[in-house]
């Protein structure tokens, strides 16, 4: 969308040359207005550049994010197996006195 505002800046910005060209020639032409015309197309050209270089890390951010949200995936994948298997595979706690009484129960 940026992109396009400033494509169509950039136009504008042309065709108000055009017709200043159009209007008179380069003598009759105010030199403030010319300069001021001038800066802006160089100011455009630079935000174009910028945006592109933005355009360009954003790109290289969100692949890390989806890196980063593929690999928190599966570590907690993992740790739900991890956590799933100790409670499974932990001994019951059973106190002396509750095996005394089953041994007495089973004899």
């Amino acid at each position: 969308e940026l992109e396009n505002q400033l494509t169509t800046k950039s136009k504008t910005l042309d065709e108000l040359k055009q017709s200043l060209a159009l209007n008179g020639s380069a003598e009759q032409t105010p030199e403030p207005l010319s300069l001021k015309i001038d800066e802006l197309c160089e100011m455009i050209d630079s935000i174009v550049s910028q945006v592109a270089q933005l355009k360009t890390s954003m790109e290289s951010i969100l692949e890390q994010w989806k890196v980063y949200d593929e690999g928190y995936a599966e570590v907690s994948l993992m740790t739900a197996r991890y956590l799933y298997c100790i409670d499974q595979c932990k001994p019951s706690v059973v106190s002396l006195e509750a095996l005394k009484n089953q041994v007495k129960t089973l004899q």
